[in-house]
């Protein structure tokens, strides 16, 4: 498969590393050793897929004349849009010509969150009582003084779509009631650091705690199950390893649990598997939009409360 790339900032190398010889060319409005400026510049007859790793607001315009011309898609999460007509046309664009749009969460490939699904498939915790997830970096200067990244709801959409695409994996698609707990601006003028609640509609299911941040200056990722027959924990992710799944089985009445240990040193495999993953999909004329309309609704809902609840503060002036 012959791909392009599109968008040369912090995913763009990442993703012509994993596509290694498959990449034939990049695209880039500014940066000087791009081959080309524009994607309309690029002979359709020299590649077969495009890798575009562009700020969101591009991505619309982008994906549609990729699509409309055959051309299948991995697209940097996420993918929003103010209506979900879009999306949809973007799905029917792919469903007739035959290509896939898929939108990269490269963490599903993580090998522990991998694990944890296998966990939680098999059963053997019983019922699911809690799901707790934390997700932070030390970015807020970067994205503060970045032209395009400190603005509308900040982390909610930048690490908040990685948290509830993790829940889609694990969980499928729950039919839950979302809600800001909190939304803070410590920093930054959009949010730095958000914490989301969930509940199921029926009341049936498991509690979700998400909380995302741009100021833990140590990145860091745990995830906390706890569930009837025991509880999993996740803690850190390959790429700041050491990385640690620990499975605990109760003992009754009480005690300590019986507990295994899992601990990975390991490169972060994640973006040669994702690669490796959307050129199978591209075989097929798969992809995944139906889980940008459920995160699109999920996260749009949650800025707009967020932004009503806690609206910027006032405008000063010398």
């Amino acid at each position: 498969m012959r791909c392009i790339t599109i968008g040369l900032g912090v995913q763009g190398p990442k993703r012509i590393k994993a596509a290694g010889p498959d990449n034939v060319a990049t695209v880039d409005p500014v940066k000087p050793d791009a081959d080309f400026k524009r994607v309309e510049e690029v002979p359709l007859d020299r590649y077969d897929a495009a890798l575009v790793c562009t700020p969101d607001e591009v991505k619309l315009p982008l994906l549609s004349y990729l699509l409309e011309n055959g051309k299948h898609v991995l697209v940097e999460k996420p993918l929003f849009a103010d209506s979900e007509d879009d999306l949809l046309r973007l799905k029917a664009l792919a469903q007739k010509t035959g290509a896939t749009c898929y939108t990269a969460y490269n963490h599903r490939f993580e090998p522990h969150f991998v694990n944890m699904k296998r966990v939680l498939s098999s059963g053997e915790l019983g019922e699911i009582y809690r799901c707790r997830m934390f997700y932070g970096n030390g970015t807020a200067r970067l994205v503060r003084n970045s032209e395009w990244r400190d603005q509308g709801s900040g982390v909610l959409p930048d690490l908040g779509s990685h948290l509830l695409d993790t829940l889609l994996f694990w969980f499928e698609r729950p039919d839950y009631d979302f809600r800001i707990i909190s939304a803070d601006r410590y920093e930054n003028r959009a949010f730095d650091h958000v914490v989301v609640g969930g509940e199921p509609h029926d009341g049936r299911g498991p509690r979700f705690e998400l909380e995302m941040t741009l100021l833990s200056w140590r990145n860091h990722h745990t995830t906390d199950i706890f569930a009837e027959k025991g509880s999993a924990h996740i803690e850190s992710l390959c790429k700041w390893g050491p990385s640690t799944l620990t499975v605990r089985k109760r003992v009754l009445p009480s005690g300590r649990p019986k507990e295994s240990l899992d601990t990975l040193e390991q490169p972060d495999p994640t973006w040669d598997m994702e690669y490796a993953h959307f050129k199978r999909l591209c075989g097929t004329g798969a992809g995944n939009i139906d889980n940008d309309l459920w995160l699109n609704r999920q996260l749009k809902d949650l800025a707009d409360e967020a932004l009503s609840r806690f609206p910027p503060p006032p405008a000063t002036t010398a």
